[in-house]
């Protein structure tokens, strides 16, 4: 399994098509949530392809600041259902911290996290900004990280 991280301009289609169809199946289909996936964002964004046997079995993606919030943001963390007894999500989350960290020389990201993954998120430095509310009909809490040192 490995990760790679690649901008829009950079995706084949078939990979854009099966990021996009790994995150309709989880986010849509399973969690039952229909919202518009495509917002216009992927265009000018990282996003992150964890691949085993040439298949996405999770993906992410960095957005740049201002996008969604002054600082730069992670977002769409999906793992296949097939694969994550792996682990997958925290993985996604260490190489985009990684990448925005020393690639893009940012020390804070922000992110929306769905309220019950709280928890995880905090996990890999993140926490609340007591900033709640409900997308798309979901419990949604914003989260910021912050290494300034």
């Amino acid at each position: 399994m490995n990760i790679e991280v690649k901008h829009y301009s950079e995706l084949t289609k078939e990979e854009f098509h099966d990021l996009v169809a790994l995150r309709i199946e989880v986010f849509v289909v399973e969690q039952h949530c229909p919202y518009q996936d495509l917002d216009g964002k992927d265009k000018d964004a990282y996003h992150l392809l964890a691949k085993m046997n040439n298949e996405i079995i999770g993906t992410a993606r960095i957005l740049k600041k201002g996008v969604s919030y002054p600082e730069m943001a992670i977002g769409r963390v999906v793992t296949s259902p097939k694969y994550r007894n792996l682990k997958l999500g925290h993985k996604l989350m260490e190489t985009a911290i990684n990448y925005i960290e020393n690639i893009c020389n940012e020390k804070e990201i922000s992110l929306s996290a769905q309220s019950h993954l709280t928890g995880f998120y905090e996990k890999h430095g993140f926490q609340s900004t007591n900033k709640t509310y409900l997308e798309d009909n979901i419990p949604h809490t914003e989260m910021l990280y912050n290494n300034k040192g």
